[in-house]
C-alpha cells in the first residue's frame, strides 16, 4: 500500500511539473515514421568524433596561401523548452544538444528550411522541419503526448543571448516595447495607423487593398487586432477570406486570432476560415 501511495505521489509531482501544452501555438506535424521511432539512435558519421590523425601535421607552407571564403547563409536561433521530466537529445540541422534540463538553445543556424529531431533516451520521438527566418529567434514547446508547438518567431534585435531563460516564456510573443524597424518585425501601433490610413486613402477597391497588404506582409508581422481591422476594411467576404487566410502565418499572437472573425459578414466565411486554420 505504501509503495502504491509513493507511486501516486510521484505521478502527481511529474504532472504538476509539466504544464499544459501551448494551445495558442501552432502544432507542427510529426514527420517521423513508426519504423524510425522504433530504432535507437546510432553513431553515424555525423556524430562520430573526427579522426585528427588523418589530417597530418599542420605545415605553414601548406596553409599560408589558403583563403577562407565566408559564405553568408543568414543567422537564426531556435530556443526549445521541454517542461516534462526526462533526458532528451535535440538535433537542429547539424547541431546536437543532449540534457535533462529541458532547455535547448541553438545559435548560428542557417536561415531557411531546417530539420529538427527530438530523441528520448536514444529513441526518435519527433521529427519535423522548421522554416527559420534571418535574424529571428524561433521559440518552441515540446510535450510528449501533445507534440511540438511553435510559439513564435521574432527578431533577435542584436542580442546574442538573454538575461533570464524564464523571461522568454513569461513574454514569448515578442511584445517588447519600442519601435521595431527590422525586416519581418511586428508593426507597432503608430506605424500601423499610418499604413491603415494610407490604405484607406489610396486604395478604393479590394484588389488594390489586397495587393498592398500582401506586399507589406513581406516585411512586417501583424497582431490579430491589426489583421481584424485590415480584413474589415475589405468590402466583399470572399476577398476578406483571402486576406484572413494569407495573414494567419504573419500573426504574432495567434491565440487571439478569433478577433478576426468579427470582420466577416457571413457565418459560412467564418466557418471556412476556422476550417482552414484547423487544417494547418
Amino acid at each position: 500500500m505504501k509503495k502504491i501511495f509513493i507511486s501516486l505521489m510521484l505521478l502527481i509531482g511529474m504532472s504538476s511539473f509539466a504544464q499544459e501544452a501551448g494551445k495558442a501555438g501552432e502544432l507542427l506535424k510529426n514527420e517521423a515514421s513508426k519504423a524510425e521511432m522504433k530504432e535507437a539512435k546510432g553513431m553515424n558519421d555525423k556524430n562520430k568524433a573526427p579522426d585528427y590523425k588523418t589530417w597530418g601535421p599542420i605545415i605553414p607552407d601548406r596553409v599560408k596561401n589558403y583563403k577562407y571564403i565566408q559564405k553568408n547563409y543568414g543567422y537564426a536561433e531556435v530556443f526549445l523548452r521541454i517542461p516534462e521530466q526526462g533526458f532528451f537529445t535535440v538535433e537542429v540541422g547539424d547541431q546536437v544538444i543532449a540534457n535533462g534540463s529541458g532547455k535547448y538553445r541553438f545559435f548560428d543556424l542557417q536561415s531557411g528550411k531546417m530539420p529538427i529531431s527530438i530523441y528520448e533516451n536514444g529513441f526518435l520521438i519527433y521529427r519535423t522541419s522548421l522554416m527559420l527566418r534571418n535574424n529571428n529567434r524561433m521559440m518552441l514547446d515540446f510535450f510528449i503526448n501533445e507534440g511540438l508547438y511553435l510559439l513564435d518567431s521574432y527578431p533577435i534585435q542584436g542580442q546574442y543571448a538573454f538575461n533570464d531563460w524564464n523571461d522568454l516564456w513569461n513574454n514569448p510573443y515578442g511584445n517588447q516595447s519600442g519601435n521595431w524597424n527590422n525586416s519581418g518585425n511586428v508593426m507597432d501601433n503608430a506605424t500601423f495607423r499610418q499604413f491603415f490610413e494610407m490604405l484607406q486613402r489610396t486604395e478604393k477597391f479590394d484588389d488594390g487593398k489586397v495587393a498592398l497588404i500582401n506586399q507589406q506582409m513581406k516585411n512586417s508581422m501583424f497582431t490579430a487586432a491589426q489583421i481584424r481591422d485590415l480584413v474589415k476594411s475589405i468590402s466583399f467576404d470572399k476577398n476578406k477570406l483571402i486576406v484572413a487566410k494569407s495573414m494567419y502565418l504573419s500573426c504574432v499572437d495567434k491565440n487571439k486570432y478569433f478577433m478576426v472573425y468579427e470582420a466577416f459578414d457571413f457565418e459560412n466565411s467564418k466557418r471556412e476560415l476556422r476550417d482552414y486554420i484547423s487544417s494547418l
